[in-house]
């Protein structure tokens, strides 16, 4: 515990028989409780956590409450309601189990993903068992050992002492980081650091792809944890998330550490163009429930009203273009009308995201 709140670490693991050891071994002694998602591993992984557990002396582990409260009355029926619902959430993830004998007492949890899901949906099954026990702060750390385990108290510390809802790791703010980061790693992060300011409206954020992150109770009961996008976007799919929920994010400086001993299951050429889709519906998405369904705001109709001209722009585009290329002379009402709708497009596209800036100012903490 730290300023008398329970801690927990979720560890997504995958093939991690090399590494996962040593993860465990460093952990630092204020985290309460370490939840390892095995996601269905076809190495040792699984093995080696039970042997580890089972080497482990007795400890005065917390007791987490997890017991939901059932003062029925015209007051607290939502959020009994809610509780109800969160904890029978679970048929919506990977099927798994629980491999420990005294899940209730051991400091180490193992669950194992009955099928491989992919990392977001480990680190989503995690997220799951400690909102479940009511984890006041939640951490995660990679089970490959990429994670300076020195590193955790900052990283959980915004949330305990300053009540931010989200903190992440941001390596690119290193001064080594260019040193260290492999070069597909370093472009491929960069462009998609760019998408996800602009879908998420975290516009301050960047390094968006690092996993080593906490989460605060209240942004865990803020989403729809089996919602969590599956894969290697995860992490850009939460910051949407959390933005739609109005939770607050800070980023703290993290060492890059490569070349450990880790392997990379991440084909860049392949995660890009998913993630870039994802990040396209995704800012949709944001506009649509944040800012006409939750919370009306001039900016969704200049967004579309850019958008639109922007489609209406095009055929005048292509026709300027042919008659060009093929020597003849373009009308005026031809130009006039193409000028009037890029110009009009791109002017409220700038509003737009202007307003979008100022009006996440207040989510991004520094």
């Amino acid at each position: 515990m730290l300023f008398d709140k329970t801690i927990a670490v979720v560890v997504p693991s995958y093939n991690e028989e090399k590494q996962i050891r040593q993860v465990l071994e460093t952990m630092p002694d204020f985290v309460d409780r370490i939840i390892v998602v095995n996601d269905c591993s076809t190495d040792r992984t699984a093995a080696i956590i039970l042997d580890y557990i089972s080497k482990q002396q007795p400890s005065q582990t917390i007791i987490i409450n997890n017991t939901v409260e059932n003062n029925k009355n015209k007051y607290n029926r939502a959020e009994n309601l809610l509780k109800e619902k969160q904890q029978a959430d679970l048929k919506y993830f990977i099927p798994s189990e629980i491999a420990n004998v005294h899940p209730e007492s051991d400091r180490i949890i193992l669950i194992n993903n009955l099928k491989n899901g992919g990392v977001g949906s480990a680190i989503a099954r995690g997220y799951k068992w400690c909102l479940d026990h009511n984890i006041d702060c939640t951490a995660v750390m990679a089970g490959d050992g990429q994670m300076d385990p020195a590193e955790l108290e900052n990283i959980c510390l915004p949330v305990l002492k300053e009540e931010i809802d989200y903190v992440k790791g941001n390596r690119l703010i290193h001064g080594g980081a260019r040193l260290v980061m492999p070069n597909t790693r370093y472009f491929g992060n960069s462009i998609l650091s760019i998408l996800t300011k602009i879908a998420s409206g975290y516009w301050h954020v960047s390094d968006t792809q690092t996993g080593y992150t906490a989460i605060s109770l209240s942004a865990l009961n803020a989403i729809k944890l089996h919602d969590i996008y599956k894969s290697y976007g995860m992490p850009n799919d939460m910051l949407v998330k959390l933005n739609i929920a109005f939770c607050t994010l800070k980023e703290v400086k993290i060492k890059p550490v490569y070349n450990i001993g880790e392997k990379s299951k991440m084909n860049v050429a392949k995660v890009i163009p998913r993630i870039s889709w994802l990040l396209f519906k995704s800012f949709f998405k944001r506009l649509w429930v944040k800012y006409l369904f939750r919370d009306f705001h001039p900016l969704f109709l200049l967004y579309h009203f850019a958008f639109i001209l922007g489609i209406l722009t095009i055929p005048y585009a292509l026709k300027i273009t042919n008659i060009t290329l093929s020597g003849g002379s373009v009308s005026p009402a031809t130009m006039l009308a193409f000028f009037f709708l890029f110009t009009s497009s791109f002017q409220s596209l700038l509003f737009a995201m202007w307003m979008d800036i100022q009006d996440n100012e207040r989510l991004y903490k520094s």
